[in-house]
């Protein structure tokens, strides 16, 4: 598996470029800002981008999206709890709230649930809907690796401050979607170095006790 990471933006987001060996074609995770950096690591790696997955409809995970989009010719998708017009108006607050600016995002062409499974060629990756930070977050597990969006970081888990945040639905997600996950999988999160699901287990403060 080739996976490339990037950290893109005023708010130092993570942006996940994955692909298959085989068939040099892949995905990209959460386009947050410099389309310009994301699509020439794009080039770099060879790949052909045939989707571009969002695990949450926040400001600083999307705001590439539309020019990543338009020159790649990949699909998007996302939860369907964030899709459209939902999509819409929590971008449109939430950009208020962060003091940026967005353009008119595209429309879904594939709305995910909790289940759905992501194929690129020989790679496959499991949806979980890890809702809390927001309405229709998701994390994509799949190859030893989960890309956990802004549900869990190192040492840390998401803010429950914005509108559509749930502490105690963040909560269920982590304790019941990630921490069921075995100890060796190496988690890739929304912001900040990666870690493990058995690192955050034994010592994450915010999951202990």
């Amino acid at each position: 598996m080739i996976l490339e990471s990037l950290v893109v933006g005023p708010y130092a987001t993570n942006c996940y470029i994955v692909g298959s060996e085989l068939t040099e074609r892949g995905m990209i995770i959460d386009p947050g800002a410099e389309a310009g950096t994301i699509l020439k690591a794009v080039n770099e790696l060879g790949l052909s981008i045939s989707l571009i997955a969002i695990t949450h409809a926040h400001p600083d995970h999307i705001g590439a999206l539309k020019a990543v989009k338009e020159e790649t010719g990949a699909e998007f998708a996302l939860h369907e709890a964030e899709g459209d017009r939902a999509l819409q108006v929590l971008s449109q607050a939430l950009t208020s709230i962060m003091a940026g600016s967005l353009s008119r995002l595209p429309r879904p062409d594939r709305l995910l649930k909790e289940g759905d499974v992501i194929d690129i060629d020989d790679l496959h990756f499991t949806v979980l809907h890890t809702l809390g930070h927001s309405p229709g977050g998701i994390s994509l597990f799949g190859h030893g690796v989960v890309f956990s969006g802004d549900t869990l970081f190192n040492f840390g888990i998401g803010r429950t401050d914005f509108p559509g945040c749930s502490h105690a639905q963040l909560m269920d997600s982590i304790h019941n979607k990630l921490m069921t996950l075995p100890d060796e999988t190496i988690v890739y999160p929304g912001h900040g170095p990666q870690t493990t699901i058995g690192a955050e287990r034994r010592m994450n403060p915010f999951l202990r006790g």
